[in-house]
């Protein structure tokens, strides 16, 4: 899977491409990053990238020529990119959604910054994504978010491809509670079925506590999940008033 990116800062990048499991599909050939550095498409002696609001307001908006032509010479490099846009506005990113993305096979990620991107840029972007209600400097740590999700569905990245399929949000309940050694941790054991080596409870076990959980936590999801008549019930029963 390649990756590409637009951004005025690619040196941002470097470390948190070179830890951990991105950095060994990296060296493995698994997944591809390039990078675009915006600057060198900005306009005028100064390379400029970025120029005041039309209608006034406050901070500076990021030029359309620029940022197009960034994306143009991507796509002669790479015809069968998809251009996501980094914005607050965009689609809420999910696990479901870093799924689809990581069967494209190339994704080139523009990274703005200041107060946002001139409208017009959007009629050259395939998708709009955004990682939540909140608002960053810039597009990059949203564009590092969205690159480790996807890739860690691309075949080889992680060792073992079950630890997607059992993960928080691949059943679109949260993920139960983990423990290794200790077996006990000041004054804080184990439960004892973990430790009994009957699957059958384990996984019942495992469940159980997946669906507590997400009611706690994220009810919003239960609406989406697929549960039993029995874990209907109790989230009915463990429900507020």
């Amino acid at each position: 899977m390649k990756f590409n990116v637009i951004t005025l800062f690619p040196e941002f990048f470097e470390s948190p491409l070179k830890a951990g499991l991105m950095g060994k599909a990296l060296d493995g050939a698994l997944v591809e990053v390039s990078f675009t550095d915006l600057r060198a498409f900005g306009e005028g002696r100064h390379k400029t990238t970025d120029d005041t609001p039309f209608g006034g307001g406050a901070g500076m908006v990021m030029k359309p020529g620029p940022v197009v032509a960034a994306i143009e010479a991507v796509r002669a490099e790479d015809p069968e990119t998809s251009v996501v846009l980094l914005t607050p506005q965009g689609e809420l990113f999910s696990h479901e959604r870093a799924r689809t993305l990581s069967e494209e096979r190339s994704l080139t990620f523009v990274c703005g910054r200041y107060e946002g991107f001139d409208e017009r840029i959007r009629a050259f972007v395939d998708y709009e994504l955004s990682i939540g209600d909140f608002v960053l400097m810039g597009g990059e740590v949203a564009t590092l978010a969205i690159m480790e999700a996807a890739a860690r569905f691309v075949p080889g990245v992680l060792g073992d491809s079950a630890s997607t399929e059992e993960e928080s949000h691949s059943t679109g309940l949260l993920e139960y509670p983990h423990y290794t050694r200790p077996r006990e941790f000041r004054g804080m054991e184990v439960p004892e079925v973990l430790l009994s080596g009957n699957h059958a409870e384990i996984e019942k076990w495992r469940r159980t506590r997946s669906v507590e959980r997400t009611a706690k936590s994220r009810p919003d999801l239960l609406e989406f999940a697929d549960l039993t008549p029995e874990e209907l019930a109790a989230v009915k029963i463990g429900a507020p008033e």
